[in-house]
């Protein structure tokens, strides 16, 4: 598999390369951190954003340094074989989807650096032009779940749309109070992760009372069990799915054929299956919005930058970061963002 047929053979010189931490309190309740991964070679830099959400994983990974046999010379095709082949675990990964994760930051700092050594930019390189990004905003209500989170934000931005985490603690007049605002284009049922901290379990009446409260929303997954799919029935061409989605194999393997689905590109693990589910995905027609995994540096211009390649006019859960913070300041970019590729590599705004 080549990473995309002329792009796979952008020749690749690697001179050295570093760590950088980066850490910022978000609205979620916790102290994100994550690491730029700086390549460097013929003048030039490309950075990648390791998004492994374990600090614990990250502190090894920075103390540990830059020990990754990755200087020489290289194509794009040849230096994603030598990643895939490399243990980049100073001590193994608390969770598995971290091992994709940092895979996915070294070869995106590959393709940032070999553009910029070849002189050219992702969508030229592609033959894409690149778009506005539509965008929305993905946000916990707290606990006990209030309308604060959105009051807050629709006061300094009144025409923000959300993507929202049901849970059961929901009840009507909260949901209520939702459909008032008008600013809700999906919400996540967090179905399909297992073990995790925002896990929610099949609730046949928290599904039923978000089904029907949001007509027009799209349904991230769900999880499915003879109740809840009862009360899906009528709703399968407004279910997505996040979580479980990696490679092509996984669309293939879905229930049932997807109108949409959300691609995170650090998911996917690398450049190879990330092209190549959108490829499969514009094939058959199944439309695609970009998901974030709170990145805090180049990760969350890279994953807007492909989605105004891909995908730009769908809800696109790739919000400024600013939007994140406790408290988010004024003068955010509002949707849709404008294009601000750059002239060369992979990088955005």
């Amino acid at each position: 598999m080549t990473v995309l047929g002329a792009l796979g053979k952008l020749p690749l010189h690697i001179e050295g390369y570093e760590l950088e931490r980066l850490q910022r309190d978000v609205s979620s309740d916790f102290t994100r951190v994550s690491t730029h991964i700086h390549l460097h070679g013929d003048g030039e830099e490309g950075i990648g954003e390791d998004v492994t959400y374990d600090a614990e994983d990250q502190d090894v990974l920075q103390e540990a340094g830059a020990i990754q046999p990755l200087d020489g010379k290289w194509t794009l095709d040849a230096f994603c074989d030598h990643v895939e082949q490399l243990n980049l675990w100073p001590r193994p990964a608390l969770r598995p989807a971290s091992v994709l994760y940092r895979r996915w930051a070294y070869e995106s700092a590959a393709l940032d650096l070999a553009l910029r050594q070849n002189g050219m930019s992702l969508h030229e390189a592609l033959g894409r032009e690149p778009k506005p990004v539509t965008f929305v905003v993905s946000l916990r209500l707290g606990k006990p779940p209030t309308m604060e989170p959105i009051e807050h934000r629709l006061a300094r931005y009144p025409g923000l749309k959300f993507k929202l985490d049901p849970v059961s603690e929901w009840d009507e007049d909260l949901i209520a109070a939702l459909v008032e605002t008008g600013a809700v284009d999906s919400v996540d049922f967090k179905g399909m992760y297992v073990g995790s901290i925002v896990d929610q379990p099949a609730d046949p009446v928290l599904y039923r009372r978000v089904v029907e409260a949001f007509p027009d929303a799209w349904i991230e997954d769900p999880k499915l069990t003879p109740e809840t799919e009862a009360i899906l029935a009528d709703a399968r061409d407004r279910i997505t799915w996040d979580a479980i989605i990696h490679t092509v194999d996984d669309v293939k393997a879905l229930p049932f054929s997807p109108k949409m689905i959300n691609v995170k590109p650090s998911r996917a693990g690398g450049l190879r299956p990330q092209f190549e589910l959108n490829r499969y995905c514009e094939e058959h027609g199944i439309e695609r919005y970009g998901g974030g995994q709170f990145e805090l540096g180049v990760g969350r211009g890279q994953i807007q930058y492909l989605a105004s390649i891909f995908h730009p006019d769908t809800p696109n859960d790739v919000a400024p970061g600013g939007y994140n913070d406790v408290d988010p300041v004024d003068g955010l970019p509002a949707s849709p963002l404008s294009v601000q590729a750059h002239q060369t590599g992979f990088r955005w705004g």
